[in-house]
């Protein structure tokens, strides 16, 4: 079994769509973890904008990178272009993967265009979830 892990910032929104996503497509052919190089809570938009997709996030938590220390992945791939920069060094052989996707987090304006905004990146992410699972699951 594979096992994978995802990075972003504040392991809140992205990271939280992408260990859905890739524990959906994967099923039983992999293990996912997410963290973040701070925590900030799951975000409850994710989660609602995840849950009008069929996909239950909402027992997810926010975890720090620091908790996957010892533990050993085959992928690891960064969300977003912060985490990429900045995470600390991490001592793994996985195979490492990184794809920038926008952060509905920062999004502004009324409630509708913020869950749009949910919405743009939930799609971007589960496209490259699905791809990723059906190139390397």
């Amino acid at each position: 079994m594979k096992r994978i892990l995802v990075l972003c910032t504040g392991n809140s929104c992205r990271s939280q769509i992408a260990e859905g996503y890739l524990k959906h497509f994967a099923g039983d052919r992999a293990e996912v973890f997410s963290a973040g190089i701070e925590t900030h809570g799951v975000n409850p938009r994710a989660i609602r904008i995840m849950k009008e997709d069929g996909i239950d996030i909402s027992h997810h938590t926010s975890n720090h990178i620091d908790e996957y220390r010892d533990m050993s992945f085959d992928y690891v791939i960064t969300v977003c272009d912060h985490a990429r920069e900045h995470c600390p060094y991490f001592p793994s052989e996985a195979e490492t993967f990184h794809h920038n996707f926008p952060d509905p987090a920062r999004a502004t304006g009324s409630e509708e265009d913020i869950m749009e905004a949910f919405r743009i990146t939930r799609e971007l992410i589960k496209t490259y979830c699905k791809q990723f699972v059906a190139d390397h699951i």
